[in-house]
């Protein structure tokens, strides 16, 4: 494993914003994992979707959507505790894909039934937008 990551930084101290992401690769980790290893992914206990019809389909979209949720996070994890340097592009990165999924929820494929995530990217955006903004502010 070593010869796959380059040497860390020892430079960079620790910042509210590496701090913050750390938190965030976690809050993504877990889900990933929820999606990857429950039966029925979330799908139905969680999300509250009728897998009665298809259900198997759903099912693998979610385990699909919690494996990329836990690579992502372990990416988050390593620059907020390695290579902070990264922490700004890492949370601008953030920031688009929580928009990304903002605009899906609300806007451009709004459904009737909206899980829980869907309200909580709502409150995300700002606080990750403020994290990226100290993350530059301490760069500059």
């Amino acid at each position: 494993m070593a010869d796959l990551l380059p040497a860390p930084e020892t430079r960079l101290p620790a910042t509210a914003s590496s701090r913050f992401l750390v938190l965030c690769g976690v809050l993504s980790v877990v889900p990933g994992a929820i999606h990857v290893f429950l039966p029925d992914g979330g799908a139905g206990v969680i999300a509250g979707l009728d897998l009665a019809r298809d259900g198997g389909r759903t099912i693998g979209l979610f385990a699909w959507a919690g494996a990329t949720q836990i690579v992502w996070g372990l990416t988050m994890l390593a620059i907020a505790l390695r290579y902070r340097a990264l922490v700004p592009l890492a949370l601008t990165l953030l920031l688009l894909e929580r928009t990304l999924h903002a605009l899906n929820f609300w806007v451009l494929k709004p459904g009737t039934h909206h899980p829980p995530e869907s309200y909580a990217v709502l409150v995300a955006l700002p606080i990750i937008a403020l994290f990226l903004a100290l993350a530059l502010r301490h760069r500059g």
